[in-house]
């Protein structure tokens, strides 16, 4: 979600209406503490201390109500630990720093707080962030955001848990940061709504859930929030993830610890190509969202490799490379839903064209779907959405394969040697000058034609959950395509191709309305232009003054 649009309008997409204004105004004051702060250091440093007072509410929480019931010793480690609330020692616990926050010595009780939990949480160990009282970090600053933060959120609260406002800070904060650190931001940070998007249409009901470049673990969160929301529980997917960039990696432990999800991430962080901390997994389902266009990604070192059953993917770019990687790890009736630049549909250098046509021939791709420009805080190149499964033919009796809630005895009908094409680039809607986000309304829209299509095959509708549309083909969005079309078109899968235009419809918007509304869009980006103009200027003067970076910390 647009951090603008967060702060001056109510929560969409699912966020049960509740205002961001306190989400704004923590993040004004912690955005003080910045200074001379590396952006990676200083995310560690702002989402640290949200962990901190988490955990800290948590158990107080439990605390006050053993204390009240007088059963049992209110210093009992193991009675937080079967409450799944984290045993906070005394000297980590928020009302000593709060206590303290005017003091000169903030950051190091910090650094003890953190210390003291780790070591006392052996699933926390090596993962919570420190060196809170470094001489760059301005201490005074750190103290108002401990009272800021002390005075506004109490994260165990009924209202406070209802509204979720845990989740809203941390993924609020994470979309600031993308939208700061420009390109780096999205090694971690995948839009929410891009997210939901993929979870509603893979639907991970039950099974295990993979994601090899797992950021700081949305997919993850999404896929949880999504049982639940269909009568499911925690537990009912099994979540295998890997990160290799070490902070990034001990934001995902924190994203999911504070949501009492458990996952296995691995022994450490890794590079999925070069140290798969997974090879035998086999996962049901399979989320991601791949750096684009990796140049670097060491495939010289790999041209053998087991994972190229489709063709050697090229040493200057490994969008196909993470494809097979996918496939690799795919179980028998798995699919795979992620995110690639659109080059990946329709490049042909250095032996992609074949790979894709390898991949396409063997059946496996499911649903194409073109998203729209300007959702990434990080990359303003288009992408869209794969979506492959090793089965489009599911004959499960037991109806394994059914999406829950559809009738019993159905079954998801053959989509063998078909493709469904979706073309949405003309959904969403901007929620600031240079961001556009997908509502509520659109991801219905995605999710539920791919839905639709997967149990057109069934003529009386058995095979639909209920309360489903029959698919149809609609010009210039969807369209079901078979493989010998795809072949006719040289193997390139932009839904462009496939779907056609669509049906004109009479333009009734009165012309000085047109006029106004136009010519208020171009005044916007004349001002982002600006901006952005003069942001360059500032940072060329700043490489006049320090060519070497050694203001940086």
């Amino acid at each position: 979600m647009s951090p603008k649009r967060a702060a001056k309008t109510k929560v969409k997409n699912g966020n049960n209406g509740a205002s961001l204004g306190i989400e704004a105004e923590l993040w004004q004051a912690a955005d003080k503490l910045r200074g001379h702060l590396d952006a990676a250091d200083y995310k560690s440093v702002v989402l640290g201390l949200i962990f901190l007072k988490y955990v800290s509410d948590l158990f107080e929480q439990v605390r006050a109500r053993v204390e009240a019931e007088g059963l049992d010793d209110p210093e009992d480690r193991d009675v937080y630990l079967a409450e799944r609330a984290f045993w906070v020692p005394k000297e980590a616990r928020w009302s000593v720093l709060q206590e303290n926050a005017r003091q000169e010595n903030i950051g190091s009780l910090i650094d003890a707080a953190m210390e003291a939990i780790e070591r006392d949480n052996p699933s926390l160990r090596g993962m919570l962030p420190g060196n809170y009282g470094r001489a760059a970090l301005d201490k005074r600053r750190l103290g108002e955001l401990v009272d800021l933060v002390s005075n506004k959120i109490n994260f165990a609260d009924e209202e406070s848990r209802k509204q979720d406002t845990l989740g809203r800070v941390y993924e609020y904060f994470l979309s600031q940061f993308a939208s700061q650190e420009g390109r780096k931001g999205g090694e971690f940070y995948t839009p929410r709504s891009v997210v939901r998007l993929l979870v509603e249409m893979l639907a991970p009901y039950r099974g295990r859930v993979f994601d090899p470049c797992c950021g700081s673990g949305g997919m993850f969160v999404q896929s949880e929030k999504f049982v639940e929301a269909h009568g499911g529980k925690i537990g009912d997917i099994s979540i295998y993830g890997q990160e290799s960039n070490p902070n990034t990696f001990k934001l995902a432990k924190m994203n999911l610890a504070i949501r009492g999800i458990e996952a296995d991430l691995g022994k450490q962080p890794a590079d999925s190509f070069h140290n798969d901390q997974h090879p035998d997994l086999k996962a049901d389902y399979i989320l991601a969202n791949p750096p684009f266009n990796m140049s670097d990604w060491g495939g010289e070192n790999l041209r053998e490799d087991k994972r190229w059953k489709y063709g050697v993917p090229p040493v200057g770019n490994a969008n196909f490379a993470w494809i097979q990687h996918f496939i690799y790890h795919l179980a028998p009736n798995g699919t795979a839903g992620f995110v690639m630049a659109n080059g990946s549909m329709s490049s042909n250098t250095s032996g992609e064209g074949e790979i894709r046509k390898a991949i396409i021939e063997a059946d496996l791709v499911d649903c194409m779907v073109a998203l729209p420009g300007q959702l990434f805080y990080s990359t303003q190149i288009p992408v869209c959405l794969w979506f492959l499964t090793r089965n489009k033919d599911p004959k499960d009796p037991k109806g394994l394969e059914r999406p829950l809630g559809s009738r019993i005895g159905s079954r998801v009908g053959s989509r063998a040697g078909k493709t469904l094409f979706i073309d949405a680039r003309k959904l969403g809607s901007l929620v600031d000058r240079v961001h556009r986000d997908l509502s509520d309304e659109d991801i219905a829209k995605i999710a539920g034609t791919y839905h639709a299509w997967k149990s057109q095959i069934d003529p009386k509708g058995l095979g639909r959950p209920l309360g489903s549309e029959e698919y149809k083909d609609i010009p210039g969005f969807c369209k079901s395509v078979t493989l010998e079309e795809i072949r006719a078109q040289g193997y390139v899968l932009t839904p462009g191709r496939y779907v056609g235009a669509a049906d004109v419809e009479e333009d009734d918007e009165p012309f000085e309305e047109k006029v106004a509304r136009l010519t208020k869009e171009l005044e916007a980006q004349f001002e982002e232009s600006a901006r952005l103009e003069e942001q360059i200027r500032e940072n060329l003067k700043r490489l006049e003054l320090d060519p070497k970076g050694l203001l940086d910390f």
